[in-house]
């Protein structure tokens, strides 16, 4: 997407209107010809949009738009129209930073939502945070992204500019290992992974959390993104006896590797995070990925009735990705941005001011105060910008689909 410029505002608004001087355009859309007054503010969009991943990363893009839209229709910033840019980082941290670059550069934008990949997230976090941009991911569960790289036994918080409506590995890793190991009874494990951020943490959680709870890890090993011949890894899982694989990653490995242990005879079911939940994940995998089994964060969405409008309009609107996985996080973290937005105005006698730098510091003051019901839960954040909302799912894959099995919280302590 192109960079957008500053424009100075000087038009005197029509007699009753709010005067806005904020950063950003005028559009003018009176139906008189007249100057609507209406000053556009630009919520970024980093995900993968294309190649590996896209299925959630569009789920992402369209859960922001219809926040969006749904704000704009309803004047919920009145004098203030949002606009969704979105960048394609295609899952590469190098891409995610220079989309991070163009969005710092976009006068308009005064917050993003995104990436989908914490490897991406550690290369955009200090773009974002010097340009006191607030960044909100509704899918990256590294804890070390808010409480740093020694959270495990001494929690800081690196960037104040950055929150996130997805709970954290530090759970995820522990839930899914005590449904293996508790619920299901598998005690022999073989756990692998795509030494990426997400997928290694991840693993690497599940494991630690695996043994406290009487299983043992009979065989390790990695993979990488992009590989598709997995021969050799299939081999090892069944020459291993393990009765369950555990894998940190993405659906794009994970659909493979379940097919192709399958096909070798090795009928045992593979675990993931919500790296894997997605409908691609089966429709890829097809018959072999029945049973698997797959952890996400919050609870069903189509459980809930306050995402049912939103589920709705996506499927009417026949928008593409997997909505399912981060797109009700997605949109209430979009309304995250719109309310602080709103908070500014409200603040300023219902102007937005010229000051971007100032725009900025204070949307990312508001975000951190924000407290509201969203269509997945309760939406605010704790000191390090993680949310309050610890709610996780294992999933199923039962006849084709993928069946709630389980909900709750875990207590890492």
């Amino acid at each position: 997407m192109r960079q957008r410029s500053l424009i100075a505002i000087t038009a005197v608004l029509s007699a009753g209107a709010l005067t806005l001087t904020a950063c950003g355009s005028r559009d003018k859309k009176d139906s008189a010809g007249g100057d609507s007054g209406t000053t556009t503010v630009v919520i970024g969009v980093d995900a993968p949009l294309t190649g590996q991943n896209s299925a959630t990363g569009l789920g992402i893009q369209y859960g922001t738009q219809i926040a969006v839209d749904e704000a704009n229709a309803k004047k919920t910033v009145p004098g203030v129209t949002f606009k969704v840019v979105a960048l394609d980082d295609k899952a590469l941290p190098a891409t995610g930073q220079q989309n991070a670059s163009q969005l710092v550069a976009d006068k308009q934008a005064l917050g993003v939502i995104g990436p989908l990949n914490s490897g991406v997230a550690t290369s955009m976090q200090q773009t974002f945070a010097a340009a006191n941009l607030a960044e909100i991911s509704p899918a990256n569960t590294a804890p070390e992204l808010t409480q740093g790289k020694n959270w495990q036994t001494a929690k800081k918080r690196p960037f104040k500019t950055y929150f996130r409506t997805a709970t954290t590995d530090a759970l995820q890793g522990g839930f899914a290992a005590q449904y293996a190991v508790k619920t299901l009874g598998k005690k022999k494990l073989f756990v692998v992974d795509d030494k990426q951020t997400y997928g290694a943490g991840l693993a690497r959680l599940f494991k630690s959390n695996a043994l406290k709870f009487g299983g043992k890890v009979i065989g390790e090993d990695h993979v990488n993104t992009g590989d598709r011949d997995f021969s050799s890894l299939v081999t090892k899982i069944k020459n291993s006896g393990a009765d369950l694989v555990y894998y940190g990653g993405q659906y794009d490995e994970s659909q493979v590797i379940t097919k192709q242990l399958k096909d070798a005879g090795a009928k045992i079911p593979l675990f993931g995070g919500d790296g894997m939940f997605s409908d691609t994940y089966i429709k890829t995998a097809g018959k072999a990925s029945e049973g698997d089994l797959a952890t996400s964060v919050g609870v069903p969405l189509d459980t809930v009735d306050a995402a049912k409008d939103f589920i709705k309009t996506y499927k009417d609107k026949k928008y593409p990705g997997d909505y399912g996985t981060y797109g009700g996080y997605s949109f209430d973290a979009a309304n995250a941005l719109i309310k602080a937005v709103g908070e500014v105005v409200s603040a300023n006698d219902g102007k937005l001011p010229g000051d971007l730098d100032k725009n900025r510091k204070d949307v990312v003051a508001a975000v951190q105060k924000t407290n509201f019901q969203g269509i997945a839960g309760p939406v605010a954040f704790d000191d390090y910008g993680d949310t309050v909302n610890k709610q996780l799912t294992v999933y199923q894959v039962k006849n084709g689909k993928w069946t709630a099995v389980k909900s709750g919280t875990f207590d890492a302590a």
